[in-house]
């Protein structure tokens, strides 16, 4: 197993922007339809914008109309750790980068596929990768 990415939260400020900042290390969240991978459609790979970590595929992300990014699955094994998230008077999981430990999104019981999940992911915490042609 590799160390984990550990920045200071000045070095993190000066790798990301404003928005990536308070989603990635503030556990925020962008508002539903506003982020730019929400219907993204293009094949490739997404990863963390905060290490650049492998953490979806095209192949596994769904239009769920709920206003995020959605995926029925992570990129591989590790790739996201989970954790219980009480915040906001609610119970959920949430879902975070295994390398850098940034805040991702929520992952939620009623997805379709065969593990029936819902990984709703906010598009700052993400850069796309196109596959290569």
């Amino acid at each position: 197993m590799t160390e984990k990415l550990k920045l200071s939260d000045a070095e993190w400020r000066e790798r990301l922007t404003p928005e990536q900042y308070q989603i990635l290390r503030q556990g925020g969240t962008e508002r539903a339809f506003t982020g730019k991978y929400e219907k993204n459609k293009a094949a490739g790979d997404y990863v963390c914008a905060g290490c650049g970590q492998p953490l979806f595929e095209s192949d596994d992300k769904y239009d769920s109309g709920s206003g995020w990014p959605s995926f029925t699955r992570p990129a591989t094994d590790g790739a996201v750790e989970e954790h219980r998230d009480m915040s906001h008077g609610m119970v959920r999981t949430e879902v975070l980068c295994s390398n850098c430990e940034g805040h991702l999104g929520h992952v939620f019981p009623d997805g379709p596929g065969q593990n029936g999940l819902r990984y709703c992911i906010n598009s700052a915490s993400l850069d796309f990768k196109p596959e290569d042609n």
